[in-house]
């Protein structure tokens, strides 16, 4: 019988999931894009991004655009590790 990885659980969370999902295809993206790529509420995000900055997975940058705010995210190389060795367990478990 094979044997399975555990999944990291910090990425094993649908939005969070989907925020480095999002955060892989591009340099960076802004908080309001990936509101409204996930469909997920600000408060809820703000909590999610704030799990993957303290991890290491990502990088925040907070800044103003005029007077409004700017909420900036990237993926770091950890993250991208983190990310690729989730998928990569998750494939052995459906047998890819």
């Amino acid at each position: 019988m094979p044997e399975f990885k555990d999944l990291d659980p910090l990425l094993h969370s649908q939005l969070r999931l989907a925020i480095m999902s999002l955060l892989i295809g591009v340099e960076s993206a802004e908080f309001v894009f990936i509101k409204e790529q996930t469909g997920a509420t600000a408060g809820n995000l703000s909590v999610q991004i704030d799990k993957l900055s303290q991890a290491g997975y990502i990088s925040v940058e907070k800044s103003f655009r005029g007077k409004k705010p700017l909420t900036t995210c990237k993926i770091t190389s950890k993250g991208l590790k983190a990310f690729e060795d989730y998928v990569r367990n998750l494939q052995h478990y459906i047998g890819k």
